[in-house]
């Protein structure tokens, strides 16, 4: 069977060995889902990306992604990495601007990319915009599933909730810097959790001008922790808007910081449109590096 050309990148970040490790595979159009999940499950990254022909000739690919346990509809460290990777295949030179547009599951995903002086941008548009799920949000059950006390859960205006925009996630707010390191996933607890809400659990505390430190867990996927996690990022826009952190009629950036408690700081960057108190757009930044390259031999079908 003939080899595939893939390449890891390391995401949200500009130096090599932080940020979120991405694997790519091109050429991917002949495989079938089965080989895509035991690709990525070789890889045993957060999320690899399978780069295919697209179907509208006029967009740059059709993507898959996928865990290491099984397929999601989005993801955003996937869309930058992936977009700033087949950017810097079609330009040259310290300073270009190009538009890749990937056609993912959820929906059309277009990424403007900018190389100045040799550093190279990317930020993208999410494709759905955040709606409320329900589940077991009480303190009491979250703290024990994190190895908390229900005080440490929520702070002013923010509470637990859980948003869905093609992935969802049980969000919750920290009230320091202390709980987010101390947090954990936690034995009985955890598995009643994530049976009444989620298996994906975003935390988040305040850590300056606008600014959070952020941390996700999802060891049911097979992500015992993600060093940066974009499509929890941009779904975050929800928890903001309802804890009173948006303009109501403008635009609100943050730098959401990641997997510091990993040795892999991430820098997301968010910025979050609104009209009339609700959410118009919401889009997420960032930078990628390149690690290695090879080839991949696909398993047998």
């Amino acid at each position: 069977m003939t080899a595939l050309p893939f390449a890891t990148c390391d995401v949200f970040t500009d130096r090599p060995y932080t940020g979120n490790p991405l694997a790519i595979v091109e050429q991917a159009d002949a495989l079938t889902t089965e080989q895509m999940q035991t690709i990525a499950r070789e890889f045993n990254l957060s999320e690899t990306i399978f780069v295919q022909t697209p179907d509208d000739p006029d967009h740059t690919a059709k993507v898959r992604i996928f865990f290491p346990t099984a397929e999601i509809p989005f993801a955003g460290h996937p869309t930058i990495g992936c977009a700033i990777h087949l950017a810097k295949q079609r330009n040259a030179g310290a300073d270009w601007d190009d538009l890749i547009t990937l056609e993912e599951v959820a929906g059309l995903v277009p990424v403007t990319v900018a190389c100045r002086n040799g550093q190279i941008r990317a930020e993208f548009t999410a494709p759905q915009l955040p709606v409320p799920l329900g589940g077991d949000t009480s303190t009491e059950l979250i703290g024990k599933a994190l190895g908390l006390s229900a005080g440490q859960i929520g702070y002013g205006s923010h509470v637990p909730r859980v948003w869905k925009a093609g992935p969802d996630f049980l969000f919750v707010p920290l009230a320091g810097p202390h709980a987010l390191a101390a947090a954990k996933p936690a034995g009985a607890a955890w598995a009643e959790l994530s049976r009444n809400t989620n298996e994906s659990v975003f935390l988040y505390t305040p850590a300056g001008d606008q600014t959070f430190r952020t941390r996700m867990f999802a060891p049911d996927h097979g992500v015992p922790e993600d060093p940066a996690t974009g499509s929890a990022s941009a779904i975050f826009a929800a928890q903001l808007l309802v804890g009173g952190d948006l303009d109501p009629d403008g635009t609100t950036a943050f730098t959401l910081v990641q997997g510091v408690e990993m040795g892999r700081p991430s820098d997301i960057g968010l910025s979050v449109d609104c009209a009339a108190g609700k959410i118009t757009a919401i889009r997420i930044a960032g930078s990628a590096v390149p690690v290695m390259s090879g080839q991949i031999t696909p398993p047998d079908a």
